[in-house]
């Protein structure tokens, strides 16, 4: 044995290594490469189109799962302080944010599209309402997703929240603003002096017209469910998660 092994031996023991060369492991399986067709190998092929019905299967089932589970909190609504009794928070979006970290945004935006068409039966505003949830849910909801898709650290997820929550506070404002009110006013006939007496009714006294309904309705109201429904996720995520990617 020469001088240079010996160095190179005395290298790799300090690193930790139990002997200088490291060797491969034995039987384990190459990893099934799916991204492009073999037209060589039809077993290739028919292992690919195994692999990806089963993904297919597995993607269908949790975001069955988790859109139930989005459709039961939905009718768990609460009052909110200094919010009018129209406007109740739900966990709801708690299941979606879920399906959009687990299975990506599409996935979050399926499971609000679900729990919304199934909460038309008990509505009260003749879909209105849902319409509503399902725009600015989506906003949330595939925001964050999109945003974690790429890097899923823990700061990217609390980045992606946070950003899920402006980008829906913002939205449901212009919403409100420009469509849903304009909608309950002139359709429903829920004229906006009844807003407002409802609004003060409660407490909230700042309201007087609807741009003041907007920052001090619906502003702070997102603002708040946004991270809630954040900081529930955050705490629940690492818990769940090797159910939701097995």
């Amino acid at each position: 044995m020469n001088h240079k092994t010996v160095k190179f031996q005395q290298k790799a023991n300090s690193a930790g290594f139990n002997s200088a060369v490291q060797h491969p492991p034995i039987d384990k399986k190459p990893k099934l490469e799916c991204d492009a067709p073999s037209r060589l190998d039809p077993v290739m092929n028919q292992e690919c189109a195994l692999a990806t019905r089963r993904r297919a299967v597995r993607y269908i089932a949790k975001t069955g799962v988790l859109a139930a589970i989005a459709v039961v909190l939905m009718y768990l609504e609460f009052s909110v302080p200094l919010m009018p009794a129209f406007l109740k928070l739900d966990f709801s979006e708690i299941a979606v944010l879920l399906a959009a970290f687990s299975l990506g945004p599409v996935a979050g935006i399926i499971v609000e599209a679900i729990k919304n068409l199934v909460h038309l039966p008990a509505t009260f505003t003749g879909g209105i309402g849902e319409l509503a949830n399902f725009i600015i849910g989506s906003l949330f909801v595939g925001t964050a997703g999109l945003l974690y898709k790429k890097y899923k650290t823990k700061h990217r997820a609390w980045f992606a929240m946070a950003m899920g929550t402006l980008v829906m506070t913002i939205g449901a404002s212009l919403i409100n603003y420009f469509v849903m009110i304009p909608i309950y006013v002139n359709v429903v006939n829920f004229p906006l002096p009844a807003i407002i007496a409802a609004t003060n009714a409660v407490g909230n006294t700042l309201v007087t017209d609807l741009k003041s309904l907007i920052l001090f309705v619906f502003v702070p109201f997102n603002l708040f469910k946004g991270a809630m429904i954040s900081l529930i996720v955050a705490a629940i995520y690492k818990r769940i998660s090797p159910l939701l990617h097995r």
